[in-house]
């Protein structure tokens, strides 16, 4: 499934120039695995996990990891636009 998984990320969002992360694209968020919707976010794929981060603050930077393995379910949602 980690193919699968990583056309969806691709899909949800966009390169940031000069680095391997992704940004999810603007009006787009994610759910991993039924988890809290996520709206603002860069993403990097790794090989052996996906670190999201978030930041709900400007002065804080939330990560999460998640193993490609323990990915079930993603979920993104879009403006009808």
């Amino acid at each position: 499934m980690k193919a699968t998984w990583e056309k969806i990320f691709e899909y949800a969002s966009m390169p940031v120039h000069g680095t391997m992360s992704r940004k999810l694209r603007k009006g787009v968020s994610l759910q991993v695995n039924e988890g809290k919707v996520i709206e603002k976010a860069v993403i990097f794929l790794g090989e052996e996990f996906v670190r999201i981060t978030e930041e709900p603050t400007k002065n804080q930077a939330v990560n999460s990891y998640y193993d490609w393995s323990g990915i079930k379910a993603l979920r993104t949602t879009s403006s009808g636009e």
